[in-house]
């Protein structure tokens, strides 16, 4: 088989693992947002086949989530949300592969290790200034019933944005990148091989 048909095969089928783990992503909230599993495959997918391929499987995944789960942001605005989750999504795949092709001369393990941590963290900063651009007024408002509910004396937006809004989500989007990326390693040096 071809270099060609082999970078086709691979990002297809990364392309319905990330729709399969979006959709089931739905059902994994965690507080007020569903867990984002895609980041992984995001990553293998930048890896392996470059930083096109990387952007394509987020652009995919910021299809999914607009059409499963950016409900209560379309309600506010429709172009809004549309940016926010497709530049979180296309971000965190190009901006992985980008640091992925600067590293991988340096060390594999290296350059897997910081792309896998360089999704979550493009993916949640994109979204939170999305949120600042667009969605300010309902985060706030959602933030004021959220110190309401904790017993907060004092509000601050930005406390809730990066606590209440995205703190829990992103860590646990952290630390699955963290720990799979020996398992990212694996499949980028058995991939690389070509077997």
């Amino acid at each position: 088989m071809n270099q060609k048909t082999k970078k086709m095969v691979g990002v297809g089928l990364l392309t319905a693992i990330v729709v399969v783990l979006q959709s089931l992503a739905v059902i994994i909230p965690v507080g007020i947002f569903n867990l984002n599993l895609v980041l992984v495959p995001i990553v293998v997918g930048a890896a392996l086949y470059g930083v096109a391929a990387g952007a394509w499987l987020g652009f995919v995944s910021a299809m999914m989530i607009l059409f499963t789960n950016a409900g209560a942001f379309l309600a506010v605005s429709v172009i809004g949300t549309i940016i926010t989750v497709l530049g979180k999504g296309i971000g965190s795949g190009l901006v992985a592969g980008l640091v992925y092709q600067a590293l991988k001369k340096v060390n594999l393990n290296l350059s897997v290790i910081c792309a896998a941590i360089v999704c979550p963290v493009v993916n949640t900063a994109v979204f939170l200034l999305g949120c600042w651009l667009f969605f300010l007024p309902t985060i706030t408002g959602w933030g004021e019933a959220w110190a309401a509910s904790t017993g907060k004396a004092s509000f601050s937006v930005v406390e809730y944005m990066l606590v209440g809004l995205v703190g829990t989500n992103f860590l646990i989007e952290l630390a699955i990148s963290i720990v799979l990326s020996s398992t990212i390693v694996r499949i980028v040096q058995i991939g690389k091989s070509g077997r």
